[in-house]
């Protein structure tokens, strides 16, 4: 017969204390406690094997699960975890799959119980979402068409000097195509590593960057002499809003990995040593939840567009209007002077007229601004960029 509802493990207790007190036979207990035989016996004897903790109730889950994970995986996943802290069960487990494609791996969530068992799960910071960037950038559906350019914040290296990270990434794949330290954000640092590369993966189609120096500047247009050499490879210049990190979120959230991965070291050399070796597991071990679980190595392919051992002229289309720009950033037009940048200083300038007063200005494919031959003022294509610039 079952115990009474009231309190089993308080009615063992008595059991045991009437049958050592030894007033009562065993049968007089069975009649007391409403309980068979048989169900004594194992009372009693669980009390001589354990004392009082083996009265308590015994749980009915079996000593051996027919899926539980085997002792070797749960052990190669937890060294995967240790490896790389930084990742979640889901990325681990990627990384397993495709270094021992032949194992039958337990689920995600099995992994996640079994890296939380071993103390080694993280609570999750909730962090606020920013809204996506609607406006009308190139279209970005396959390697190549927008990579992505910036500096990761400058931080004090061990020996005082400043570290600029210099990170190019190519939006589709997620590739980090660059990722290197630079004593200073200026444009003679940069283009030798940004030809690097070219000569690397060949061009893309655009190259989406903040504005900031080198890559544009408050001159008309945004245009700088690293931006004017992208568009002489026939590379567009795409720039985010002023205070809209989002507009470049890929490229941002890579950032915040990088950061959490790489402290800062002794100098510029001890820097680069340890992002080499991130660059390298961030594009082929590392898996991507937007790529399918892939990695980003595993999506990106090489540029089919070369880079030239030679510089292709500016040209325009006929009926194009074209004025050179003077060593002073001047252009002459209808007998006046205009100021338009000291960037541009000997490039052929393309003017497309608008209506009878104004005209469309042009370096290449890039439009520059809007001239007024009324006031012979240049507006802005964008109007971040600043004011109008008035004749010199």
């Amino acid at each position: 017969m079952p115990w009474k509802e009231t309190s089993a493990m308080d009615q063992r207790v008595q059991l045991i204390g009437d049958w050592l007190s030894g007033e009562y036979t065993k049968r007089e207990l069975c009649q007391m406690y409403e309980i068979s035989r048989p169900t004594a016996d194992k009372w009693m004897a669980r009390y001589r094997a354990r004392g009082a903790p083996g009265l308590e109730e015994l749980s009915r889950a079996p000593h051996c699960h027919p899926n539980q994970t085997a002792e070797e995986l749960r052990v190669l996943i937890v060294a995967g975890k240790l490896k790389h802290q930084k990742w979640g069960p889901k990325k681990v487990l990627d990384l397993l799959r495709r270094e021992q494609p032949h194992v039958a791996w337990p689920a995600d969530s099995t992994a996640g119980e079994i890296l939380k068992r071993a103390g080694l799960v993280r609570p999750r910071v909730r962090r606020r979402r920013v809204a996506p960037y609607t406006e009308p950038f190139g279209d970005c559906a396959g390697p190549n068409q927008t990579w992505s350019a910036d500096f990761k914040g400058d931080f004090p290296l061990g020996n005082g000097r400043r570290c600029y990270p210099l990170t190019l990434s190519d939006n589709f794949s997620r590739y980090l195509l660059l990722c290197q330290a630079l004593a200073r954000p200026r444009y003679e640092a940069v283009r030798p590593w940004m030809e690097w590369a070219f000569r690397e993966y060949g061009l893309p189609a655009a190259i989406r960057t903040d504005n900031g120096a080198p890559f544009a500047s408050l001159a008309v247009g945004g245009i700088s002499q690293l931006s004017k050499w992208w568009i002489q490879l026939g590379i567009r210049p795409e720039r985010i809003r002023p205070g809209k990190p989002a507009q470049n979120g890929r490229h941002e959230r890579m950032h915040r990995t990088l950061k959490d991965a790489v402290p800062p070291h002794a100098n510029l050399h001890a820097q680069q040593r340890h992002y080499d070796p991130f660059r390298e597991e961030y594009n082929w071990q590392r898996s991507h939840e937007a790529l399918g679980r892939k990695t980003p190595g595993s999506v990106y392919g090489s540029s089919e567009r070369s880079y030239p051992i030679k510089l292709p002229p500016i040209e325009y289309e006929l009926g194009v209007t074209v004025r050179q720009v003077r060593h002073n950033g001047e252009i002459k037009w209808r007998g006046e002077r205009i100021y338009v940048s000291e960037v541009l200083a000997k490039e052929p300038l393309g003017l497309t007229p608008i209506d009878n007063d104004t005209w469309e200005l042009r370096y290449s494919f890039h439009v520059l601004g809007v001239l007024d031959q009324r006031t012979n003022t240049i507006t802005p294509a964008q109007g971040w960029h600043g004011a109008n610039l008035k004749k010199g």
